[in-house]
């Protein structure tokens, strides 16, 4: 146990976490959640807001993947703070996630995802969310998952760049265990960039819908 983790332990217990979750969700909807697994690859725009939404909703068990460190350059539009500038990502998403669920599994795991690495990182996850910020991984990522991991479904990020309108982001279903959230247009290869309200706008929908195929399997 970390010592933050032990510090929100001390500061709230697992029976208030409960009580007020059991003020909000019905208890058969707690029970898929609490039970669900969840792994998000890519920790940057997408991907924290992604975990941060998932433990507020009370995912039972994350696994959060990425090689890369804070830097300042992620301060506009990822979960980050400053005093994180230089930590691995995952850990500094863990110390997050401690602050708001301290009793939920989190795995973070510092390794860059390849093709060779894809089944033994991902294939117990029935849900893979595919947060990465280049096209050429993005589509790596998605087509070895889906090769790699017949049980698994991934849901997957694409078009959040500029500040146009947030209601052209949506979640399309592509294949049977493929959906889109995105615009599927934008790029910040056009020199629009990428903006906190558009890249969070699409987290939110594949933490939705992330939510939502957990509530579609059976008890």
């Amino acid at each position: 146990m970390t010592e933050i983790q032990r510090e929100m332990q001390n500061r709230i217990s697992q029976e208030e976490l409960d009580r007020a979750f059991d003020a909000r969700f019905p208890k058969k909807m707690q029970e898929k959640l609490r039970n669900a697994k969840v792994a998000v690859a890519g920790l940057g725009g997408l991907g924290s807001h992604i975990a941060v939404m998932l433990a507020r909703s009370g995912i039972g068990k994350l696994r959060l993947v990425d090689f890369d460190v804070v830097d300042v350059t992620n301060l506009n539009r990822q979960m980050y703070l400053i005093p994180q500038l230089g930590k691995p990502k995952p850990e500094a998403l863990l110390e997050i996630l401690y602050q708001i669920n301290p009793y939920a599994v989190y795995e973070p795991v510092c390794v860059r995802v390849t093709p060779e690495n894809v089944k033994e990182l991902f294939s117990e996850y029935p849900i893979v969310c595919e947060a990465f910020d280049k096209p050429d991984q993005k589509a790596m990522l998605v087509r070895e998952l889906l090769m790699q991991c017949p049980k698994t479904t991934v849901v997957s990020g694409n078009g959040m760049a500029g500040y146009a309108d947030a209601n052209e982001i949506r979640t399309c279903q592509v294949m049977k265990r493929l959906y889109v959230c995105g615009d599927q247009s934008t790029d910040v290869g056009n020199g629009i960039g990428l903006i906190a309200p558009r890249v969070a706008v699409c987290a939110a929908h594949e933490a939705n819908k992330v939510l939502q195929l957990i509530m579609q399997t059976e008890s």
